[in-house]
């Protein structure tokens, strides 16, 4: 059976809507807690495909949290024998900052659901399919493009949004959220939406108002992306 490496720092930001995708395509998710398990001795050039989640630290945070430069390893190695990944949030920072690119705090939080606006590359890229429909929005660091990709994607907030590298997927929004746990999110995160003066309600109304266009338009996003980039594997 095919491999999904799927790294994660929170156990509710999973690989969500990406797992499924991956899980009908025949994939077996290996969950790797980046936190406790120890990445180094995970043979990455047996999975298939690599996937790095989100989490509420920074790139920059290996000082305090060690395991970053053990995911930046990882990366590393994956990027070295050319292995194909999707990054989210934290991740597709982690992939940025391995390609020699700058991450670094907004100065701000850019957390809730708005549209994307795609370059004229997204609108060639699968997320072409997602239209004007809102995506999730959670974070308050950003990304510099890597030199030798693709700008995919921007928002008024943050300029950055998504990217393209070979055989690699690169998302500041979490695409991969699957709605139905969406209060996972709301409790995990509390503080930081008190500290943020973001109402849970107005989240949570939103999450229900978009959740089916949502999983609709990412699976097939997911879907696409995966014949274009794994259909040798």
């Amino acid at each position: 059976m095919k491999t999904a490496l799927v790294l994660r720092h929170l156990a509710f930001e999973n690989a969500g809507l990406i797992g499924n995708v991956l899980g009908k395509r025949g994939y077996e998710l290996k969950n790797l807690d980046a936190t406790r398990d120890d990445i180094s001795a995970f043979p990455v050039n047996k999975a298939d495909i690599v996937i790095i989640l989100g989490g509420p630290i920074g790139v920059y945070d290996g000082e305090h949290y060690p395991f970053i430069n053990q995911e930046l390893k990882l990366i590393e190695k994956s990027l070295k024998i050319k292995k194909p990944m999707i990054g989210v949030c934290l991740g597709a920072q982690l992939i940025a900052s391995a390609l020699g690119a700058k991450v670094q705090p907004m100065g701000k939080k850019e957390i809730g659901f708005s549209s994307l606006q795609l370059t004229d590359e997204g609108q060639k890229s699968p997320l072409s399919l997602i239209g004007t429909t809102p995506v999730l929005h959670w974070h308050g660091d950003q990304f510099e493009i890597p030199e030798g990709a693709k700008r995919l994607a921007e928002t008024g907030i943050c300029p950055n949004q998504a990217f393209s590298y070979e055989n690699i997927l690169a998302l500041q929004f979490h695409l991969e959220a699957d709605l139905d746990y969406f209060e996972h999110w709301l409790v995990g995160h509390a503080s930081e939406l008190s500290q943020a003066g973001i109402d849970p309600v107005d989240l949570r109304n939103d999450a229900k108002k978009y959740q089916g266009d949502l999983r609709t338009k990412a699976e097939k996003i997911f879907n696409l992306w995966c014949e274009e980039v794994l259909k040798n594997l």
